[in-house]
């Protein structure tokens, strides 16, 4: 598969994936009659479900990372080239803010905003180090020892995810960024972002230090 190929993939899989997202979450306001707890569970089931196809999908053709958490992991572990591995990065970024503006026409909405969502405790910043921790965690040690799981794992964590965690699970800096540009539901406001992506680079990095602690002492 060549580079090109791949970042194509994937582009236009964290494109489907904002859709996804930030459709689903405009839909489950709509239809909850105010219930937020129904908005979220709607969210929540159509992201894990949709991650479920898109990872099952495009992974033989990228690995379907749809995440610079996941590519920069991957990176650092020896299994992404450094040039591939900003290609994703930018392919990633790029595919989450078209899913964004995707999912502001299909509604009828206007294409560009910022988020009014303010998400700026503490609190929420320890629920991403969590969710990308449990995240990666997944990805990591389910690839090594259950391959063909990875997608109803990675699923069935984030809709977890969604519910025990305070920060519901963003778990995804291109996913962050993209999110400050809807002020809907599943949106984020700009000058929470950084709280976000300092705790998903901290729960990734402590994600992969444990699995490599881990299988090093199986023997």
């Amino acid at each position: 598969m060549s580079l090109s190929r791949a970042a194509s993939v994937e582009a236009i899989g964290t494109a489907l994936l904002l859709a996804i997202v930030v459709g689903s979450g405009i839909m489950g306001q709509r239809l909850s009659g105010g219930n937020a707890a129904v908005a979220l569970m709607a969210n929540a089931i159509a992201t894990g479900m949709g991650l479920y196809v898109l990872i099952g999908m495009f992974r033989p053709f990228s690995g379907a990372h749809f995440n610079p958490v996941v590519s920069v992991v991957n990176a650092w572990e020896g299994q992404l080239p450094p040039r591939s591995c900003a290609i994703y990065l930018l392919a990633q970024t790029g595919g989450a803010f078209t899913g964004v503006i995707t999912a502001h026409a299909m509604f009828g909405l206007p294409l560009l905003q910022l988020s009014t969502h303010l998400r700026p405790t503490l609190g929420e910043g320890i629920g991403e180090v969590i969710a990308t921790f449990g995240l990666v965690l997944v990805i990591l040690l389910f690839s090594r020892f259950q391959p063909e799981s990875v997608p109803v794992a990675v699923a069935a964590f984030i809709i977890s995810a969604y519910w025990f965690t305070s920060s519901t699970s963003f778990a995804n800096p291109a996913v962050t960024l993209a999110r400050a540009g809807t002020d809907t539901f599943a949106g984020i406001a700009p000058q929470s972002v950084p709280l976000f992506i300092v705790g998903q680079l901290v729960g990734g990095s402590a994600a992969t230090l444990f699995a490599r602690w881990l299988v090093r002492h199986l023997s």
